[in-house]
């Protein structure tokens, strides 16, 4: 059992009824650097010193916990591994916490958001991903409100009860559905975008949420998994791209699913050999999965001869989901150990908002 550093935040709660608790976790990222007059050169922020960075936190009015996860890690070196201990801990500390806000580098915020989406099954309670495009130690630095705005969403409760029952992304004023988010701009503050899912919420001066889309509350057991398959790929198709290529590709040792970006709606060359070569990986137990290149949009691989030569070669269409939740989708799935027949069906579900219904 892993053993965190864990201490609470002097917030506005005295005299106050039915307080919301939030856990706050501290991965890495862009977020937490400060400058260093002596180094004159940004620095690691030591997390147990945020307040002096963020005195906001002083009229939070809900408990606040925080656990910064040592060493900090950059969300390029983002892990499967870790995504199983964030699950593992939030499972830990479920029952005691009424919402969880998660700081992370941008980078591959919504890989990771993705993945909890599928790790944490009939989640009751919001966890909401957010981080920084300029250092919380910089003038203009975005973090503030991303950090103080998730702590509120997080802690939001209408007659005592979670209003988010999802995993999410707030950035720069919109929350949006974790696994259908994309980061689309590395030097705008509004990095992420969901082309596909309307936002869950718009904040400004007020929040106002967009309750139809939202998750409702589920009926069955919170349950946490710890377990995920990386024996995936994914291969994006590109105009004079080789069948020797993707012949290489779909022979890598131990592969067990090829996430395929195909064109527009889901389409791919019609080419003899191409298709050949994903009929035969088909029938030797790897499972290739469409997912288009566009933001936006989805997979429709009826419409076209093209797209129709991918369904007759035992390619599944994945709907409108994002690459990022489609690889998470099937390191989830295949961990599960089920029969392919059952991984292919479940693929083509709604589980966790990821796709259309």
């Amino acid at each position: 059992m892993v053993v965190y550093n864990t201490f609470k935040i002097d917030t506005d709660i005295q005299g106050k009824t039915d307080v919301s608790k939030v856990l706050m976790i501290y991965t890495g990222g862009t977020l937490g650097m400060v400058y260093d007059k002596v180094k004159k050169t940004l620095v690691p922020l030591k997390f147990e010193e945020i307040q002096k960075n963020i005195p906001e936190l002083e009229r939070f009015e809900s408990e606040l916990t925080i656990i910064p996860i040592e060493p900090p890690i950059d969300s390029s070196n983002m892990s499967p591994a870790v995504w199983i201990e964030l699950a593992a801990l939030i499972a830990e500390q479920y029952e005691r916490y009424d919402g969880f806000v998660i700081l992370h580098g941008t980078d591959t915020m919504a890989h990771t958001a993705s993945a909890l989406s599928f790790l944490l099954e009939n989640l009751a309670k919001p966890v909401i991903l957010t981080g920084a495009q300029l250092p919380i130690g910089v003038t203009r630095t975005d973090a503030r409100e991303n950090m103080m705005t998730a702590l509120e969403l997080a802690a939001d409760k209408v007659d005592g009860e979670t209003i988010l029952h999802e995993v999410c992304i707030y950035f720069n004023g919109r929350l949006l559905r974790g696994n259908r988010a994309k980061k689309y701009e590395s030097s705008q503050f509004d990095a992420f975008q969901s082309e596909n899912y309307p936002m869950l919420a718009e904040v400004g001066i007020y929040c106002v949420y967009n309750r139809p889309y939202m998750l409702p509350k589920p009926e069955g057991e919170f349950t946490s998994y710890a377990a995920l398959n990386t024996d995936v790929l994914i291969l994006k198709l590109f105009p004079g791209i080789s069948n020797a290529f993707v012949k290489q590709i779909l022979a890598t040792e131990n592969l067990e699913a090829v996430v395929l970006e195909t064109y527009g709606s889901g389409n791919a060359s019609s080419d003899e050999g191409f298709l050949r070569l994903l009929k035969e990986a088909s029938k030797n137990g790897i499972i290739i999965y469409n997912v288009s290149q566009c933001s936006g949009g989805e997979v429709r691989q009826g419409d076209y001869d093209t797209g129709k030569g991918l369904q007759n070669a035992g390619v599944i269409s994945g709907k409108d989901i994002t690459t990022e939740a489609a690889v998470c989708k099937l390191m989830y799935l295949l961990a599960m150990g089920n029969p392919i027949s059952e991984t292919k069906r479940l693929l083509q579900e709604n589980l966790r908002g990821e796709v259309v219904d």
